[in-house]
C-alpha cells in the first residue's frame, strides 16, 4: 500500500466533505459528495465517467488508510446540473466560493506574502477568513452573523425626509383600505 493521500476535511450540515488537490486540481470524495447532494452514487454511474475524472486513491478517511473514489471538480459540478435539487445551488456555491480556494490557499506556503483564505466552522455555521499581512479579515458581510448573538445597541437614527413620506403613504393607504 502506497503513503495515503492527507485530505483536507470539510464540514456542512454535520456531513464530512474529504478533497486535495492534486497537480493544481481539486478531487473530492464520491462518498462524501454523494452524501452531500443525497444521491448514491452507483457504481454504474461512475464507471460511466471519463478516466481523467475519476481516480481511486489511498487516502486518510477519518484517520485510517482507505482506498476510496476521488471525482474531479469538472465531474462535482456535472452531478450537481444532472441530480438537480433546490439545496444543490447551495452546495455549488459552498464547493466554489469556500472549499476550492481553501483547498488551493492550502497548498500555498506559510511564508507567503500573498493573501490566503481558510475555513472557520463551527456547529450552526461557516465563515471565510482571509489571512494577509498577519491580520485574520472578514467580510463585512458576515459581520452580522457573527453578532447575531451580541445585544444589539439601537442608536437613535433620524429618519430621512423620504422615508417618512413613505411611512404616511403606507399608512394612509392601510387606513383606505
Amino acid at each position: 500500500m502506497p503513503d495515503p493521500y492527507i485530505p483536507t476535511t470539510f464540514n456542512r450540515h454535520n456531513l464530512f466533505l474529504h478533497a486535495l488537490l492534486l497537480e493544481d486540481q481539486p478531487w473530492f470524495c464520491a462518498r462524501d459528495i454523494g452524501r452531500l447532494m443525497g444521491v448514491h452514487l452507483s457504481d454504474r454511474m461512475v464507471s460511466k465517467l471519463d478516466k481523467d475524472q475519476r481516480r481511486a486513491l489511498w487516502i486518510e478517511y477519518f484517520r485510517q488508510p482507505q482506498k476510496q473514489l476521488m471525482l474531479s471538480e469538472s465531474v462535482v459540478y456535472a452531478l450537481l446540473v444532472y441530480h438537480y435539487v433546490p439545496g444543490n445551488r447551495l452546495l455549488r456555491e459552498w464547493l466554489t466560493h469556500q472549499v476550492v480556494p481553501a483547498l488551493r490557499d492550502a497548498e500555498q506556503s506559510e511564508n507567503s506574502d500573498r493573501p490566503m483564505l481558510s475555513l472557520l466552522d463551527w456547529p450552526e455555521m461557516s465563515l471565510s477568513m482571509l489571512h494577509w499581512q498577519d491580520e485574520g479579515w472578514i467580510r463585512l458581510r458576515d459581520m452580522p452573523y457573527l453578532l447575531h448573538d451580541q445585544p444589539q445597541r439601537r442608536a437613535t437614527v433620524l429618519k430621512p425626509w423620504w422615508r417618512k413620506v413613505a411611512g404616511v403613504f403606507q399608512s394612509s393607504k392601510h387606513s383606505m383600505g
